[in-house]
């Protein structure tokens, strides 16, 4: 697993003192299959350290499919087709925003740019989705939009579930981009349509911060 040690500043966060001990006790006890595996669990986390994000994306559980979830919301392996139909949704908006696509669905490459692909459940059993939303991963949620709050940063809350959280997020100034989730049930509702990569981009130019590359790994 990776060591709290590695998590980059964020192990500092009272959740990993309050709640964590006994949550990681409830994962090891659950004897279904749990994605994803246990050292990418806080793999958003690991790949873009408090100070350096810009922006944060909120999900809502990983991927429950094998072989999909990697630790970072929305993102997969870059061998997995078809893509899942809400980032398939994603690059549907990417597409019409900026008029391209990255080449496969591994978005490790925005949080090297300081994206926090942040799920707000970050376990889940095989094939069964919001099992594990209860077991109080949303403390460390509120934890990382407090610490988050510090300076102005874009944060996009895609659905009702990641709305909910707004309210961790304080102080002046910060992008707030609220639109429907790009899931199949709720992308026509709003999120089609919000163009919300040029809208941090722009942004950022704004705040005299350098834009993200939403299309190209380079």
């Amino acid at each position: 697993m990776t060591a709290l040690a590695d998590l980059n500043g964020w192990q500092t966060l009272p959740f990993f003192s309050r709640i964590w001990p006994d949550l990681s006790a409830a994962i090891a006890a659950d004897t279904r299959q749990i994605l994803p595996p246990e050292p990418q669990r806080f793999a958003a986390l690991a790949a873009c350290p408090p100070d350096q994000v810009k922006a944060v994306i909120l999900g809502q559980d990983p991927y429950p499919t094998p072989g999909h979830a990697h630790g970072l919301a929305f993102s997969v392996e870059p061998d997995v087709r078809p893509l899942p139909r809400s980032l398939k949704n994603i690059y549907k908006e990417l597409q019409e925003d900026l008029g391209a696509t990255p080449p496969n669905g591994d978005l490790r490459f925005w949080a090297a740019q300081g994206v926090l692909l942040l799920n707000t459940c970050l376990t889940v059993p095989a094939g069964e989705a919001n099992a594990h939303a209860k077991l109080g991963w949303k403390h460390l949620t509120a934890d990382v939009l407090q610490k988050l709050s510090d300076r102005p940063r874009a944060f996009l809350l895609w659905g009702k579930p990641a709305q909910s959280y707004e309210k961790h997020i304080t102080g002046p100034d910060h992008l707030i981009l609220k639109t429907a989730h790009p899931s199949p049930l709720s992308a026509r509702r709003g999120f089609f349509g919000s163009r919300p990569f040029s809208a941090v981009n722009e942004w950022l130019k704004a705040n005299g911060d350098t834009p993200i590359n939403w299309t190209t790994p380079t």
